[in-house]
This record gives C-alpha cells, sequence and structure tokens, in this order.
C-alpha cells in the first residue's frame, strides 16, 4: 500500500524544551491510525509538523508524497484538518460560515454539507456565538469531512461531542477509511481509538513507544480469568499451565480464579477436559494498556509488529 504519510526522525525543540525526538512513522492509504498520549506528549506538535503549522528542528516529513513545507498549498488543499483548539468567527450563522468556508475550498455540494449537518444534530441557523463547546466542534468535524479529502487529520476530534453524536462520527470515520480516505486522528479517550483504529501508535514524552494493531498490542497482556465447573477437577489440573501461573482452584474444586497471560490457547485446551458450566475472561482496555506503556519501562523503544492491516 502507498504510504501517505512518512516521518523520519521528526524532532521539534522549543528552546530547552523538549516537543518531539526522533518521530518515525508510516501511514498507509485507507488507514485509520490512533495517535495515543496525554496532554504535553507530543501528539498536536506531530500534527502541526505535518501540516507547516511549525517547522521542525531536524528530521523530515511527507504527507500524500509532497513536502509540507515547499508544497503547503497543494497538500491543504487536499487535507482535512480539525485542529485541537478549533475556532471559528462568532459573528456569522453556521450556515454562512461553512458555505464561506467552502468557497475558499473550490466549491463544495450544498447537499453535502446539508447531510454532515444534519447527521451530526448540527442547527445551521444558530449563530455560532451561541453555539455550546459541542456544537462548535459539530462545525468543525463538518469543515473537515465536507471535501472529502483524501487525508483526515483530526486532533482530538470528538471533545465536546455527546455519546449519540460521538457514534456517529465513528461511523464517518469508517466510510471515511472504506471509501480510501486515510485518518490521522490524536485523541485520549481511548474507547474510540479502540472501536475505529487500524493500529495505534502511543507517544510517551515526545518519544513513540509503541507502535502496533489493537490486538497485537494485547498480546502478553493479563487477562483475569473465573471458570465454573459441573464436579470437582483434580487439585493439579492446571498446574505448569503456560501463562497460567497465577490461577487458584478453591478448595470445592469447581471453581478456577486468577490471571492468565499471553495466548489463552493452553487453557482453552485444558478446560475442555472437563465439564464447564460459566466461563468469564476479561481483557484490559486499551486506557490500561496505554497507561501500562506511559508508565512503565517500555520507553526505551517502540514496541511494533508486523501484523496486517485491517
Amino acid at each position: 500500500m502507498e504510504n501517505v504519510i512518512e516521518l523520519r526522525e521528526l524532532t521539534k525543540t522549543y528552546g530547552s524544551r523538549r516537543g518531539l525526538t526522533g518521530l518515525s512513522l508510516d501511514v498507509v492509504q485507507g488507514e485509520v491510525f490512533g495517535f495515543l498520549g496525554p496532554n504535553g506528549a507530543g501528539k498536536s506538535t506531530t500534527i502541526r509538523l505535518l501540516l507547516d503549522l511549525i517547522r521542525p528542528t531536524g528530521g523530515s516529513a511527507s504527507v500524500l508524497g509532497l513536502d509540507p513545507r515547499s508544497d503547503g498549498v497543494e497538500l491543504r488543499r487536499r487535507v482535512g484538518y480539525l485542529a485541537g483548539d478549533f475556532v471559528c468567527d462568532g459573528r456569522q450563522n453556521v450556515r454562512s460560515y461553512l458555505r464561506f468556508l467552502a468557497q475558499l475550498r473550490g466549491g463544495v455540494p450544498e447537499a453535502r454539507i446539508d447531510d454532515l449537518a444534519d447527521r451530526l444534530g448540527l442547527d445551521q441557523s444558530a449563530k455560532i456565538k451561541k453555539l455550546s463547546k459541542g456544537n462548535r466542534q459539530k462545525v468543525g468535524l463538518v469543515q473537515a469531512f465536507m471535501h472529502t479529502p483524501q487525508l483526515l487529520v483530526l486532533d482530538e476530534p470528538s471533545s465536546g461531542l455527546d455519546p449519540l453524536v460521538q457514534q456517529t462520527f465513528l461511523d464517518m470515520l469508517g466510510e471515511a477509511a472504506a471509501g480510501g480516505q486515510t485518518v490521522f486522528m490524536s485523541s485520549h479517550i481511548m474507547s474510540e481509538v479502540e472501536a475505529v483504529a487500524d493500529r495505534v501508535g502511543i507517544i510517551r514524552d515526545g518519544h513513540l513507544v509503541a507502535l502496533d494493531a489493537v490486538a497485537n498490542l494485547r498480546t502478553g497482556v493479563v487477562c483475569d480469568i473465573q471458570v465454573t465447573f459441573g464436579a470437582s477437577v483434580p487439585p493439579n489440573a492446571f498446574d505448569g499451565l503456560p501463562g497460567g501461573e497465577r490461577l487458584r482452584l478453591d478448595e470445592s474444586g469447581t471453581k478456577v480464579t486468577g490471571q492468565v497471560s499471553g495466548s489463552p490457547d493452553a487453557l482453552v485446551k485444558a478446560l475442555a477436559r472437563y465439564t464447564v458450566t460459566s466461563l468469564r475472561a476479561s481483557e484490559p482496555a486499551l486506557d490500561e494498556l496505554f497507561h501500562s506503556y506511559y508508565e512503565g519501562a517500555e520507553a526505551t523503544a517502540p514496541r511494533t509488529g508486523s501484523a496486517p492491516i485491517a
């Protein structure tokens, strides 16, 4: 697949302050890429470098095969961008403002604007200065999506949206990717990234500490297990089980609880020898994985994988 974004040792410093350190990353066409990290980790800095809103201290960036610095005008024609601090002129109503932006882009069918606004529940007759934060965010989403760009660059896009509108937004992302558009989305809301992203990058203190498909990031993590049997099983039924060192059988021999790390294959095969009446296994949410990378010692190098992109 063609690379839409190519970053090589991209670095940004602000005097003595670190913004981004040696970021290397490829994002391919049609991919939804989730860029995770807390405030100050370097997410917005990366996005601003992609769009030449700020200039790098070192390294290089290529977006849609273009140099953000020398080809900035052409690049921005082909990109839909929603800033994390989206601001719009409050003197106009929503309809006038969106059509003004459409004209700046060379024209967008009014039906396209109306359809996006209706899906998001955005009242186009309202004055922008009277909109709530969530409704201003809807304006930002419409202007980013309306010209069907090759690349969507979204910085904390669901900020202020209610849960129903968040789901509509996720549906829009899925449709964009299905149509061949590429999405680069920064967020600290792990559930929304997990729902739509093909791959996830986790950034910590300006360094990329993990890069993989969500499923692969889970490899090796611990799952909580609780199994109930129809009759007692032998006390040593699960001794030596790979990854099951923390499993414990109760005194009745009818319930096993604890944790399994890595693949559950060995556990499933061991359970198949007995009558199981209930089984509960809970994986850690993506936010737990994120915190393990952010707080742990993994920051020395990114964890990567070669799993195919969904």
